[in-house]
């Protein structure tokens, strides 16, 4: 976790700001385990549920690994051309929608929780 925290603190605000409100509501609220993985903070619970990626534009991409599985009924997540991950993009702490989003995590943390991930990839041939 302190290696996570090390990470974020890099950044310059807003993305520092942004990255650290979620890392602690992804790790005390949702008690979900974090590392870095491709050097961006990535949280899991039973396997790999979100990331957060700082973008050239000063944003901060929030990404579900199983997006398309999730029913993005609050209309926030956007594949971007993508067929498994979805994502939003925050510019500000102001910006977030708490409850829209609190839904998105609880969704992705019972998906996470009741249907274990069944990778898509297709074996590669030896």
């Amino acid at each position: 976790m302190q290696e996570v925290e090390a990470l974020i603190d890099q950044y310059e605000a807003p993305q520092k700001e942004i990255m650290l409100h979620f890392h602690h509501l992804l790790t005390q609220d949702f008690n979900l385990t974090s590392k870095i993985t491709f050097k961006n903070p990535c949280y899991y619970g039973k396997s790999w549920i979100c990331y957060l990626k700082p973008t050239n534009q000063n944003k901060v991409e929030l990404a579900f690994l199983r997006g398309n599985e999730l029913s993005n009924a609050q209309g926030l997540l956007k594949s971007n051309g993508r067929k498994q991950l979805m994502s939003i993009e925050f510019e500000n702490l102001g910006n977030i929608p708490g409850d829209s989003l609190n839904e998105i995590f609880h969704e992705a943390i019972l998906l996470d929780e009741t249907e274990p991930y069944q990778s898509k990839r297709k074996p590669k041939n030896k």
